[in-house]
């Protein structure tokens, strides 16, 4: 009989730092869907997976606080984008991996983050990215702590986009299908309300 390989430990960072533009400018991870702010749909989901689970925000800091062992923040304060929280959650991650998530996605689940993670450890050191269709999702990601050197030389040469960014690496996909449930960022009051609405029709 096989004892399946155990998986490498992992820090969780959830993504809450943007400027939330198109919720009009208010802070998109603190917004309520199904009756809780959607940090704490990710808060639960990801909560037995580690011992150190880490929110990029960049206000609200005191409401944060209750989901995170730690909160990270961007080094400067004009909302530079997604990449500037990664680089944050890889520099405080104490566990050789950095499973990266945003905070409005809230139908992610566990099977798709144990497949992540069992995927990742087949490929130690190099990045894993989520790919739906022809699409890659470079923030639904598993990253090597040993990365973090590498992407803080390419945001000083002037690189933002977590994709050129990961992709330069060697990076490894799994893939999903196109339209995949599980993977749609409520990122709009419109998708916030019709994730409602569905809701309401299941129950």
């Amino acid at each position: 009989m096989t004892v399946p390989t155990a998986l490498p430990p992992c820090s969780v960072l959830l993504l809450a730092g943007g400027r939330g533009q198109r919720m009009g400018g208010r802070d998109k991870g603190l917004l309520e869907w199904r009756g809780k702010p959607l940090i704490a749909h990710l808060h639960a989901l990801t909560r037995p997976l580690t011992d150190e689970l880490i929110v990029s925000c960049n206000r609200n800091t005191e409401r944060y606080a209750a989901y995170a062992d730690r909160l990270v923040h961007d080094d400067s304060p004009d909302f530079p984008g997604p990449l500037a929280g990664i680089r944050a959650g890889l520099a405080a991650a104490r566990n050789p991996w950095l499973l990266v998530l945003p905070c409005d996605a809230p139908r992610l689940d566990a099977g798709l983050l144990y497949s992540m993670r069992q995927n990742a450890a087949d490929h130690p050191g190099q990045p894993l990215l989520l790919r739906q269709g022809e699409q890659w999702e470079p923030l639904f990601c598993l990253l090597p702590k040993s990365l973090g050197p590498a992407l803080e030389r390419a945001w000083q040469d002037g690189e933002r986009s977590p994709r050129r960014a990961l992709l330069a690496h060697k990076a490894t996909a799994l893939q999903c299908p196109s339209e995949d449930p599980r993977l749609a960022n409520l990122n709009t009051p419109q998708l916030l309300a019709e994730g409602e609405n569905e809701a309401s029709h299941h129950n």
